[in-house]
């Protein structure tokens, strides 16, 4: 209309704009002003018998304000709408709706239901039926005809799933039921933006159901990335990333690996470099570190493409057992080569035993099942075809492990390719009658091998061994030995591989180290130094795997929850994730199988657009959304009726006597309520608040400026924080105070205003209750001045919240040491008059000023809160809180309180909490309460505890 994106919704009434000449002849005049006058009776009769009277003329631009108001409210009854919504689908026919729903539909899921509501309400008003489906849902799902009640009713039951959509089958639901009514009908995918294997055949039902219609919905931009693989190699966790090819920019992501528990245990980089679609990121800790992650997610990303999980594959390893004597004895089966093993390496490994004894079918069934590690026990010569595919698989890197026995000490050591060290013919006794010699005691574990954090085992006698060949490297080689010097256990590298041997046998009859825990914790050791070789095939006939149950699932927001009641246990030979099996860790806590949702093949490819006779028609998310007008039209309609009233008023002398008379005082007030409540309707809808700056405020009067901020800060109460000069952590305070304030909004009476950042150094203090100051440990020191206001400010009834938010770096340190952020707070804290602090005792009245707390989480969990010691006066252990005199006027934390608060402008979490996950962030937030509480009632609730014995003296 005229060139702007504007219509109406009745424009009929457009035309009581005609009326307006009529209104504003009607207006012309206003009743004459009263005059004040001195009471003389016989003066006024005088002027009442005046025969005739010519009224005041209205002013020329009230009357202008009358009419702008009367144009206002005939636009808003027309139904202004801004930027107004095109016809989508067709005049006749079924409207058939088609969402993705799948996980590349997590980002933008509110917008395309926001769209879909606008879809189904055009169908609505041209009473056309609604079928409507999701691509990643169960086939039995009810898809209509719907009316528009129970289409936004199945909208807004639905969500997004981590699971790949199915266009196909929902196409052909959808178009077997759109057929029933016997018109063409407008065929609508609000897709995910990406490209299925299926589409071809998708698009293809459609075009054979003869659609009047066909619309096809994309998002403005694709999922940011995914990770597609993650491999646990000699030195570092490595994730391999893909992002879409479109986005050739350079890109970087910040990636975090969590634990079972949830906690943030590492951290890393990805860079994609200019027109760079694949990447890798590399976390480089230990390997106990890494045998603990779970869970690898790309922050911001909250889809469960950007999440990688893993599982026992990348730290559970699959052992391999072969014996030298061929099955085992049912009859004798302490003497097995292999019992002691067995029984060492079950807890932790999977097991892989051969069903014939001879080496030439053993070896090659067990290297099949790609083990981490076999086991050889006593076994001399190998057939030349085993010794080359075993060597081969060493090379690759597997760990060989063997152990001695009559068979190996009878066999020629000196050539073995399969052994680290040359082997001495025979075997050496010692202790018997014809030795001289005692069975030795293990010695201490070379610092410098894969056994040093173990114990020797002093009560470990060797009788027996086979002894190896004197050379250079032998030393170098030896990775436990006896007190004599002689060889325990020998290693080397081979390829990529490892080649390790006991010189005793598995069994009791050469020494009793197979009877100790030590044998357990040394073979434990090398099991963890081994790697997989690669996934065993669920379907391979060699294995007997059941279902396995799942334990944590993955959300379409890629965060791990308990499953849900449609998910199913994993079968064998499972592929892909599907509805009943989600992405997920499946098992139980002691082991669990990593269903993932991406492959190392998976791609982000844009969806094509097809081809049809009629042509496609291509609708966005989220950008040229309708705006109905009506709601700011009526509410400046209703200010400036507001603003009428007031001239009103001023006109017929009403405001310049309201000092006495009081009935014109009253008229004024409800004048004014008016004018508020016009001014708090103004916006139709709600608006987020912008982040106020702390800029210094705009010239004017110092005293001007001060009784402003002084009413303010009398009127509501607001939650102040410390600017420290980093921008981030002064970001991360503003938006924990923002989100501690909307939970106080929420829970309780209070009613905080905008938090306020306060400059220490030149800001008045008295006005706020609590400081929240986080420790930074760049941060300069306060002057002394400034110290001084800080030690007024707690003197006078204040009190500082320092927040070192170091807990978790404090984990990671050595025991005694001290973090930067707790030397700064010192360092502060020296120069002001701090009473002696405590951790908060379980009487303490902040343990029950709101909430009853346990503990005082934030975004980390372990460190304490430290108030001001508070002795007892009677020592009554059974009261239910602790006497206080006044409110502490200094609180410490390591916790960071203010991360765990944080929200962003749409309300949710900034950070991630840890280990409890979000319903450790609730705790938080009881917290916060608590504080407060404490901060604005002090010991209220330590009073409690009197008011029995008070009701009784009353009642005396």
């Amino acid at each position: 209309m005229f060139g702007l994106p504007l219509a109406f919704a009745a424009p009929a009434l457009l035309a009581g704009l005609a009326a307006l000449p009529v209104i504003w002849w009607l207006l012309r005049a206003t009743p004459p002003r009263p005059r004040e006058e001195i009471f003389p009776p016989l003066r006024i009769l005088a002027r009442v018998l005046k025969t005739e009277e010519t009224p005041q003329k209205s002013p020329w631009w009230l009357t202008a304000l009358r009419l702008l108001i009367a144009a206002f409210v005939i636009l808003a009854l027309a139904g202004p709408l801004w930027n107004p919504r095109e016809p989508v689908i067709s005049e006749s026919g079924a409207l058939v709706l088609a969402i993705d729903n799948g996980w590349a539909s997590a980002r933008d899921w509110d917008e395309r239901v926001e769209t879909a509501s606008g879809l189904i309400d055009e169908a609505a008003r041209a009473e056309q039926p609604i079928f409507l489906a999701f691509t990643a849902e169960p086939a039995n799902s009810e898809i209509g005809p719907f009316n528009e009640e129970e289409a936004l009713q199945r909208l807004a039951a639905a969500g997004p799933y981590p699971v790949p959509v199915d266009r196909t089958a929902t196409f052909e639901r959808l178009a077997t039921a759109a057929s029933e009514t016997g018109e063409a009908a407008s065929f609508v995918l609000l897709s995910d933006g990406l490209a299925s294997a299926d589409d071809a055949d998708a698009f293809a039902t459609i075009a054979e159901a003869g659609a009047a219609r066909i619309v096809l919905g994309q998002p403005d931009r694709l999922p940011a990335l995914i990770a597609t693989a993650a491999e646990n190699e000699a030195d570092a966790m490595v994730v391999t990333l893909r992002r879409a090819d479109e986005n050739d920019g350079p890109e970087l992501f910040t990636l975090g690996a969590y634990d079972g528990r949830g906690r943030r245990i590492a951290e890393t980089e990805a860079l994609f470099r200019m027109d760079e679609s694949e990447t890798q990121a590399s976390f480089g800790v230990p390997f106990e570190l890494r045998n603990d992650i779970v869970r690898i997610a790309v922050d911001g990303a909250e889809q469960a493409g950007a999440v990688r999980l893993l599982d026992d594959d990348a730290r559970r390893r699959r052992v391999g057992l072969v014996g030298g004597r061929g099955a085992d004895a049912s009859s004798q089966p302490l003497l097995s080569p292999l019992f002691y093993i067995r029984r060492a390496l079950a807890p932790f490994a999977d097991l892989v035993e051969p069903t014939s004894g001879d080496l030439s079918e053993a070896v090659p069934t067990v290297l099949e099942q790609k083990p981490a590690m076999i086991v050889l026990a006593d076994v001399g010569v190998l057939p030349e075809t085993v010794e080359r595919g075993l060597l081969r698989w060493v090379r690759n890197g597997g760990m060989l492990v063997r152990f001695a026995g009559p068979r190996l000490a009878g066999a020629d050591g000196n050539g073995d390719p399969l052994l680290p060290v040359a082997l001495r013919s025979g075997e050496r006794a010692l202790g018997g009658a014809l030795s001289f010699t005692e069975p030795q005691p293990v010695a201490d574990f070379p610092v410098n091998g894969p056994f040093a954090n173990l114990i020797p085992p002093r009560d470990v006698k060797v009788e027996r061994q086979v002894l190896a060949q004197p050379a250079p490297e032998l030393a170098a080689r030896s990775w436990a030995t006896l007190e004599d010097g002689t060889p325990l256990v020998t290693g080397r590298t081979e390829g990529e591989g490892t080649l390790v041997l006991f010189h005793i046998t598995p069994e009791a009859s050469w020494s009793n180290l197979p009877l100790s825990g030590s044998f357990v914790d040394m073979l434990r050791q090398l099991t963890r130094l081994s790697r997989n070789q690669g996934r065993l095939d669920a379907n391979a006939e060699t294995t007997q795997a059941a279902a396995i149950p799942p334990w944590r699932v993955l959300d379409a927001n890629g965060a791990l929850v308990t499953p849900g009641p449609e998910a199913r246990p994993l079968e064998p030979g499972t592929d892909g994730v599907t509805l009943a099996n989600p992405p997920g860790l499946y098992g139980n806590e002691e082991a669990v199988f990593a269903l993932n949702l991406m492959t190392a093949d998976d791609r982000l490819a844009t969806i094509e657009t097809p081809a049809f006779t009629g042509g496609v028609r291509q609708i966005g998310y989220g950008a040229g959304e309708q705006v109905d007008l009506r709601g700011p039209l009526f509410a400046i309609a209703l200010v400036l009726l507001a603003i009428d009233t007031l001239v009103n008023l001023w006109l017929a002398g009403a405001l310049s006597s309201l000092r006495r008379n009081r009935r014109m005082g009253r008229h004024a007030a409800a004048a004014s309520a008016i004018l508020v409540l016009a001014l708090s309707m103004g916006a139709p809808s709600p608006l987020l608040a912008q982040d106020a700056t702390d800029q210094p405020p705009p010239s004017g009067s110092s005293s001007e400026i001060a009784d402003t901020e002084a009413v303010e800060a009398l009127t509501r109460t607001r939650l102040a924080y410390v600017l420290t000069g980093d921008a981030e952590t002064d970001r991360i305070s503003r938006a924990g105070m923002r989100g501690l304030s909307a939970w106080l909004i929420g829970r309780t009476a209070m009613e905080p205003g905008e938090p306020r950042g306060v400059d220490i150094e030149t800001d008045e203090l008295a006005f706020y209750p609590l400081l929240y100051w986080p420790v930074v440990a760049e941060a300069p020191t306060p002057s002394p001045a400034t110290l001084a206001r800080i030690d007024a400010y707690m003197t006078n009834g204040g009190t500082v919240l320092f927040d070192t938010r170091d807990e978790f770096s404090r984990n990671l340190r050595r025991s005694g040491t001290l973090t930067p952020a707790t030397r700064k707070l010192r360092e502060i804290l020296a120069t002001l008059n701090v009473p002696p602090l405590e951790p908060v005792p379980a009487d303490h009245v902040l343990t029950k000023s709101f909430y009853i707390l346990p503990s005082f989480p934030g975004r980390y969990a372990n460190g304490p809160l430290w108030v001001e010691a508070v002795m007892t006066a009677d020592g009554n252990a059974s009261r239910p809180v602790r006497r206080a005199d006044g409110v502490s006027p200094i609180l410490i934390t390591s916790n960071d309180l203010a991360g765990a608060w944080a929200i962003s402008e749409r309300g949710r979490p900034l950070l991630p909490v840890v280990p409890g996950g979000e319903r450790q962030r609730e705790y938080a937030y009881r917290v916060g309460t608590n504080i407060m509480m404490y901060m604005l009632t002090g010991n209220y609730k330590a009073d409690q505890v009197h008011v029995p014995t008070l009701l009784e003296r009353l009642g005396q």
